[in-house]
C-alpha cells in the first residue's frame, strides 16, 4: 500500500499537524514557546530521575514517551520494525552529549528553535542561522566519505530497549505521581516552580505524542534532515513539512493568543545572539553527524534502531552534565561554562568528522 505521508503533500500535512498540536500542548500547560522541545523535555526527564538537581527543570515528560511508542506501533503496523545496530557506539553516545550541550547553551532543540520563531521570539531566528550554519558543517564532512559505519540486523530484543525504557518511565509515574506541593515522590522529582512545573495534563500529552510518534514514523520527519537534504540534494521534500510547521504553529498562536513578538522578555530565553548562534551550530553539526535531530532520533528508536537509542541515552547524560557543570543557559544568559563548552564541543565534532572518514583507495 502506497505510504500517503511519505509524499508531499503527506509531510505538508504532518508538519502542520506538528504546528498546530504544539501551539494546543502550550495552551494546556506545556512552558511558552515550548509546546514541543525534544532537548528540553529529555533534560526535564534527567532531572525528574536525579541525574541534575536543577529545581526548575525535572519532570517526566509523557510526549517524549509517545514519541519512542507511537512510531513504534506505526513501524510494528507497516512491517517497518527492523532492529539494527551499526558502529561507533561510544561516538554515538558523546554526539548526542554534544548536541544536548548546544541545544541546552541556546535553549532549545530544532523544534523549539522554530516553534519559537513562530511564537515571536526573534532570538530564534539566530539559532535557526546557527542550526544551518552547523548542517552544512556537517554535510562537507558527508561529502568527504564521513561515515560511522553500516548497521546490521540484531535481535529483537536490542530494538526494544529504548521503548522499553519509556515504558519504563511512564510506569514510574503512575507508581509515583507527584504529592502536592512536594518536591520529591517516591525516586522522581518534580518541580514546583519554573518550566518543569509547567506542563500539559498526562494523558492529553501523551496522546499527542503518540500521534506525533506515529505520524512523524510514516513521513520520516525530519528538522535536521529538511536542511541537509537541500544543501547536500537540492531537495525540498522534507523542508515543505518543516514549512508548514512553522506557519501552522503560527496561524495557530495568533488564533490562540500566544504570539508575542520581540527579543527581550521572550520565555525561557535569553538574548546573547553570538551564543544562540554558536550553541545551535554546535547542535547542528552533532545532529547531521549523527544523521537525525532528536526527534527523528527518537522516531528511529521506535523502528528498533539501536544506534539511535545510544545516541537518545547520550543526550539525556548530556542534560545531567549541562545542569551539574554550569553549561546551561537561563534567561539571564549562558551558564557560567557554556562558553567553553561550546567551543570543546566543536572542536570535539571536529574531530570526530576529520577522523571518521572512509579512506578511499
Amino acid at each position: 500500500m502506497k505510504n500517503f505521508f511519505a509524499g508531499r503533500w503527506g509531510i505538508i500535512g504532518v508538519g502542520g499537524i506538528i504546528g498546530i498540536l504544539a501551539a494546543l500542548l502550550q495552551k494546556l500547560g506545556n512552558p511558552g514557546n515550548m509546546g514541543i522541545c525534544v532537548a528540553c523535555f529529555e533534560r526535564d526527564i534527567a532531572g525528574a530521575l536525579g541525574l541534575h538537581r536543577a529545581a526548575v527543570v525535572q519532570y517526566i515528560r509523557p510526549e517524549i514517551i509517545g514519541f519512542v511508542v507511537g512510531s513504534m506501533i506505526a513501524a510494528y503496523l507497516f512491517k517497518e520494525f527492523r532492529p539494527r545496530v551499526g558502529s561507533a557506539p561510544i561516538v554515538r553516545f558523546v554526539l548526542g552529549a554534544v548536541a544536548m550541550i548546544g541545544a541546552l547553551v541556546f535553549l532549545g532543540c530544532p523544534w523549539r528553535a522554530v516553534l519559537r520563531l513562530a511564537g515571536g521570539d526573534g532570538n530564534a531566528i539566530l539559532g535557526l542561522l546557527g542550526l544551518t550554519g552547523g548542517i552544512w558543517i556537517g554535510t562537507r564532512f558527508l561529502k568527504n566519505g564521513y561515515n560511522l559505519g553500516r548497521t546490521q540486523a540484531t535481535h529483537t530484543t536490542v530494538g526494544w530497549m529504548l521503548p522499553l525504557i519509556m515504558l519504563g518511565f511512564l510506569a514510574l509515574m503512575f507508581v509515583f505521581p507527584q504529592v502536592q506541593d512536594q518536591e520529591k515522590s517516591g525516586v522522581l522529582f518534580y518541580s514546583l516552580k519554573g518550566p518543569g512545573a509547567m506542563h500539559a495534563p498526562l494523558f492529553p500529552a501523551l496522546i499527542v505524542g503518540l500521534a506525533i510518534g506515529f505520524l512523524a514514523q510514516r513521513s520520516r520527519f525530519c528538522t535536521m534532515g529538511a536542511i541537509r537534504d537541500l544543501v547536500l540534494f537540492g531537495q525540498i521534500h522534507l523542508l515543505t513539512g518543516f514549512i508548514s510547521l512553522v506557519a501552522f504553529a503560527f496561524l495557530s498562536n495568533m488564533a490562540l493568543g500566544q504570539f508575542h513578538p520581540g527579543f527581550a522578555g521572550q520565555p525561557v530565553a535569553h538574548t546573547m545572539h553570538i551564543w544562540n548562534f554558536a550553541g545551535m551550530a554546535l547542535a547542528g553539526l552533532a545532529f547531521a553527524l549523527a544523521g537525525g535531530c532528536p526527534g527523528r532520533q527518537l522516531f528511529l528508536c521506535g523502528e528498533g534502531d539501536g544506534d539511535a537509542a545510544v545516541f537518545v541515552m547520550g543526550m539525556i547524560v548530556g542534560a545531567g552534565f549541562s545542569h551539574n557543570f554550569g553549561l546551561a543557559s537561563s534567561p539571564k544568559g549562558v551558564g557560567p561554562h557554556g562558553i567553553a563548552a561550546v567551543v570543546i564541543g566543536l572542536v570535539v565534532c571536529l574531530f570526530i568528522g576529520f577522523t571518521m572518514r572512509k579512506k578511499t583507495a
